[in-house]
């Protein structure tokens, strides 16, 4: 089923409750396609769209929001084994081939503050950030039911991809300063895009991706979002709140340290809760009540087990304090290699049981990564 804006806004709030949302977040790990074409699946289960799975109507805004303008790519090296890029940040990257999807940097652009004063000005603002005619077709698409979703660069994602992990999280020790510089201007750059795309088209949800959060905690804590990236979350979250009624974090791993500190800081909606790493949808609910609103938070590991593991994982889950909005049941990410087809119908089928949806739903959402 698709979700059209005031369904889902009035679903996400607690406004109105009907049916439930079931999802699937992202597919398939990179090689699950093969084992389940050998168990006999079809190719509409292996792109999703067999199991009627729900999705939302949304728009992105046609703006560039970080490091711009992007550097053109440059082929390195290319062998059976692996491909090493250098990519839109200058950077060079190296991607396993057939094991990951996503490339593995070998250097950053910013080591010092002399790197910075020549990387800073790719965040100024620029009309070419916007694309020719986004305006039209986001009121289009709100005009046609779309969630209209607004993104910024992570606080602490952005940095991490100019310096790298590491050196983010011990710069905000050692050179505390030029992280603020960094934030500052990122938050400059925010509010003219954001601004200019607020006098067009009324933005229903802020997005932002940070993952800097691993199975022990987070590499930041509460005094690090305190006083850094609260600020910046804020300043974004002040342009558009008049409209806007969802402030989404995507951050894998164990965020449960840091939860009160992104409340205050106007996150109210978290992605993807992986038991996995301690997070717990079912406690969050119960301590944050509607404050947070819920995605995924199912465990994707499940479905590799048994039914039993997946009846007792859907009972605990999908239990009646869950099921007053606000909550978007699905796996916590990624579906692992090693889940049997025939476990994974399973447990879609249970699931919607449990949720009382319609047993035989038409096509739904086909998956989004590969």
């Amino acid at each position: 089923m698709e979700w059209l804006r005031d369904a889902y806004l009035d679903y996400m709030s607690g406004r109105k409750v009907g049916r439930l949302l079931f999802v699937e977040l992202f597919g398939p790990l990179i090689g699950l396609d093969e084992e389940w074409r050998a168990q006999g699946a079809s190719e509409d289960e292996i792109g999703l769209t067999a199991f009627g799975f729900d999705s939302v109507r949304r728009a992105g805004i046609d703006a560039a929001s970080g490091y711009w303008p992007a550097d053109e790519e440059v082929v390195l090296e290319d062998t059976d084994e692996s491909r090493i890029v250098r990519d839109r940040m200058g950077r060079r990257v190296k991607l396993p081939k057939g094991r990951a999807t996503i490339p593995l940097p070998l250097d950053f652009p910013v080591k010092d503050e002399a790197d910075w004063a020549r990387v800073k000005p790719r965040y100024r603002f620029d009309e070419t950030r916007f694309a020719d005619g986004w305006a039209d077709r986001a009121r289009e698409a709100r005009g046609n039911g779309a969630l209209i979703v607004a993104h910024i660069v992570g606080g602490y994602d952005e940095i991490r991809e100019l310096m790298g992990d590491e050196e983010a999280c011990v710069s905000f020790y050692t050179r505390p300063d030029l992280l603020r510089d960094m934030l500052d201007t990122f938050t400059g750059l925010n509010r003219t895009l954001l601004s200019r795309i607020m006098a067009e088209v009324a933005v229903d949800q802020l997005s932002v991706h940070e993952d800097y959060a691993g199975k022990s905690g987070p590499l930041v804590g509460p005094n690090i979002i305190d006083e850094f990236m609260g600020p910046y979350y804020r300043a974004a979250w002040d342009e558009v709140e008049r409209t806007a009624e969802i402030f989404q974090l995507d951050s894998d791993g164990n965020i449960n340290p840091i939860v009160d500190s992104l409340l205050n800081a106007g996150i109210n909606s978290v992605l993807p809760n992986e038991p996995a790493a301690g997070m717990d949808i079912v406690a969050l609910r119960t301590q944050y009540g509607d404050r947070l609103r819920l995605v995924g938070g199912i465990d994707k590991f499940a479905p590799r087990t048994s039914r039993e593991e997946i009846d007792a994982e859907l009972e605990y889950k999908m239990q009646p304090l869950m099921r007053d909005g606000g909550v978007i049941f699905g796996l916590d990410h990624r579906i692992p290699n090693g889940t049997p087809i025939e476990l994974y119908r399973y447990y879609v089928r249970r699931a919607r049981e449990t949720l009382g949806l319609e047993p035989d739903p038409g096509p739904g959402w086909a998956r989004m990564a590969f």
